[in-house]
This record gives C-alpha cells, structure tokens and sequence, in this order.
C-alpha cells in the first residue's frame, strides 16, 4: 500500500474515532503510532511517542501556555468581568441596542484576559443577559451577541488558538499576539457596526437604556481600570520588548493574582478552583499537542500535504480562491470540531501550502483564527451557540442561531478586509521590538 493510502486511510479512521467521541489527543496518539509503525517501523514509533512528549513537556516556552491560562482564572474571580461591564455599559448603554454593544466590548476586553472564546460567552454571558432581558430586548440580539462577542477570546491577545499555532508551525508567540490586536479591535467594532444597523431598522430589537452622567461613567472606568493596565503592561511589554512572552505571562498572572487578592477574593475555595481549573486545561492542552507532534510525523511520511499543495497548484486555480476554499472547508470543520482540534488536525496539510502560495504565515495564523470563531457559531453545531444555550435555556436553539447570522457576516467582512489589507494585521508585528533573553 502506497503511503499516500496508508495516510487517507489514517484520515477517515481519524473521523470516524473522533464521531465515536473519543478524545482528539488520544486519536491523533493512536493512529501517529500505527502509522509511523506501518510506514517505518515500531522503534521508530515508540522513538517519536518518547521524544515527542519529552520535548513538549520540557520546553520552557511552552510554560506560557499554563501562565496564561492561570491569569485567565484569577480574572474571573477577581470580578472583572461585571466591572467590565459595568464600564461599557455606563458609555453606551444609552444607545439603541447599547447593552448589546457594551456585552461585545465587555467580551473583548475580557478576551484580552482569558485567551478562551468558551470562557469569554460563559462570563460576559452571565453578566450581561439579565440586564438585556431587564430592558427588553430580542432574544435573538441578546444571545446573538453573546455568543459572537465570546468568539473574540481566541482573536485578542493572549489567545490560547495563537500559541497553538505559534508552537506547531514555529512561529513567534509575541508576534502572533501583536497581529491579533487591529483585527480583533476590528472585529469589535465591525459588531457594535452591526448592532447599529439592526437598531436602526428595527428600534425594538434593543430599546435604549438610562444615559449615565459623568461621574457615573468615570466611576465606572476607574473600577476597570487595573485590568486595562495589566492588558497595557502584558501586551505593551512584549511589543516594546521589555517582556517574552513567557515573563509578560507571568507578570500578568501574577497582577491578576494581586488583584483578586486585594479585592478579597482570595479564599482557600476559590484558590482551589482556579489551580484545579489551570492544571485540568493545561494537562489538555498539553496532551493535545503531544498528539499533534505525534501525529504530524506520520502525515509527513504519507506525503499528503506536498500532494496537496501539488494538485491545488498544478490546477492553476488563483491563490485567492484556493484561500477561500481553505476557509470554507475551516468554516465546516468547526460546526463539529474544537479549535484546538482543528488546528492540530489541519495544520500539518494546510500550512506547507500556505507557505508554497507565498502567504505570509503570520498573517494566515490571524485568518485561520477568525475562521475558526465563524465556525463556533455556525450551524448546526456551533460550540459557542450550544454555550450560550447553557445560560439562556428558555431560548429555542433556532433563535440563536438566527441571532448570530448578522455577526458571521460581519466576520465575512472582516475576512474580506484582511485579504485586502494583510498589513492590518501585520503592522505590530512587523514594528515590535524583539526581546533578549
């Protein structure tokens, strides 16, 4: 059997453990061994299953990873979230569909501390559905938004999608945060356009609330205030070149830490939680990229990646439109796929064929990852819809649905404007200072 079989055999087994449920990391692990076994030889597997995990678990930058992760945690407990909020809601709650923009602008702020699209919807969700439904608006905006303004937790630095990716094509983690940055603001403000529209041609959608005085609004930013400097001293150390990645993750866990605890939300109970939290997301994530490396060997060996990239460049196809494909096949796969899994599992075939189409890998990480957020919302599977679902139970799972279509489009647009204008997203980076260790 030729190895370009042994590998799309591999695929559909691949498909068809992970539609049996079976966890993405202990899939790619099974079917990396058997098939570096079939097209090498066992030692060589057992080599790849040892070295492979040893340098995954070893390696001192992928500690940021877990840092991250534990800043995300101390976040939440600190009551940031509401303060969040609260900030946004006191500067735009006044406008038609306000306490739907303000729920977006909350979700992107919250996004620049978590890193996690699924803790982002939970949080903001939780905050910001009582009082959308306390002034009466759709149901269809209000989990709408939600779950879009959720999406924006793996686009805004520190995303965990872009240390993922980062770490399986080598790139730089500082620069893939900094080409999050003016796209992700982008995006927030291509919703809060959107809402805008909606309002605008349907007032009761989301009726306006209570305008906020100066006091009010300035109270209120003043409370927010610690974690938009954690967010400037994080993001900002890294740009400047003041922090790696590594030490801007543990300055900002360690500011997150403090936070919570002046603010006394540091028990025996709730430090338990977050470090249990930490350690159970970490141990995932880990085990998934420990399958990743095991698995991307044996797609090496079944040379489908360079087919691929052979028959779509042998095609003559423009590049733009083999780049659309790519996103629409993206758009699919995470109607039923986590975004972990996807990058593991698409990353190894698609990547060499962004790199051989001339595109800068940089850039495709940002693209990749904003795809990734259309699928979290897409029918008929969207992970962040089934969420939202979770805290709006009495919402029929057709209104959010009908709810998010107005923010895929604006994620469309977005898509578009990048492809127009790739610096966007390439400015930071391309302007940072690189840190010294």
């Amino acid at each position: 059997m030729s190895p370009t079989w042994t590998g799309i055999i591999g695929l559909l087994a691949l498909f068809v453990l992970l539609g049996m449920r079976m966890p993405v990391a202990v899939v790619m692990t099974l079917l990396g061994i058997i098939g570096i076994w079939v097209l090498n030889s066992w030692s060589a597997a057992m080599s790849t299953l040892a070295d492979e995990a040893w340098v995954i678990v070893s390696n001192y930058e992928f500690i940021v990873i877990p840092l991250f992760i534990l800043m995300g945690n101390f976040a939440s407990i600190s009551g940031m979230s509401r303060d969040l909020y609260t900030a946004a809601y006191s500067c735009l709650g006044h406008w038609r569909g306000g306490l739907a923009s303000a729920t977006i602008a909350a979700c992107a702020g919250f996004a620049a501390l978590s890193g996690s699209s699924v803790a982002s919807a939970v949080t903001m969700g939780r905050v910001s559905l009582p009082e959308m439904r306390r002034y009466k608006y759709s149901n269809r905006l209000a989990t709408g938004a939600i779950a879009a303004g959720g999406t924006l937790g793996i686009l805004i630095p520190p995303s965990t999608g872009f240390i993922i990716y980062a770490i399986l094509v080598e790139e730089s983690i500082g620069r893939l945060f900094l080409a999050g940055v003016l796209p992700g603001l982008l995006l927030t403000v291509l919703f809060m356009i959107q809402i805008a529209i909606m309002t605008r041609l349907n007032p009761e959608l989301g009726p306006a609330g209570p305008r906020s005085n100066y006091r009010e609004r300035a109270a209120s930013i003043a409370q927010a205030g610690p974690m938009i400097v954690i967010v400037l001293i994080t993001i900002g150390g890294i740009y400047t070149g003041i922090f790696t990645p590594t030490e801007a993750a543990a300055v900002g866990a360690m500011l997150a830490f403090l936070l919570a605890l002046t603010r006394r939300r540091v028990t025996g109970e709730s430090m338990s939680k977050v470090l249990l939290q930490t350690v159970r997301t970490t141990g995932l994530a880990f085990f998934i990229l420990i399958g990743a490396h095991i698995f991307n060997p044996f797609m090496a060996l079944t040379e489908i990646p360079s087919d691929l990239a052979a028959l779509l460049i042998g095609a003559e196809l423009p590049r733009t439109v083999i780049m659309l494909i790519i996103m629409a096949a993206y758009v699919v796969l995470g109607t039923f796929l986590e975004g972990f899994a996807m990058l593991v599992l698409t990353l190894p075939i698609v990547h060499p064929l962004i790199v051989e189409l001339g595109y800068d890998s940089i850039w495709f990480g940002v693209v990749v990852v904003i795809v990734i957020e259309m699928g979290l919302i897409s029918p008929p599977v969207g992970v962040n819809v089934f969420v939202v679902k979770g805290i709006a139970e009495d919402v029929p799972l057709r209104e959010i649905f009908a709810g998010i279509v107005p923010f895929w489009i604006a994620m469309m647009v977005c898509l578009l404007i990048l492809l127009a204008f790739p610096e966007i997203a390439l400015f930071l980076p391309d302007t940072m200072i690189e840190s010294f260790d």
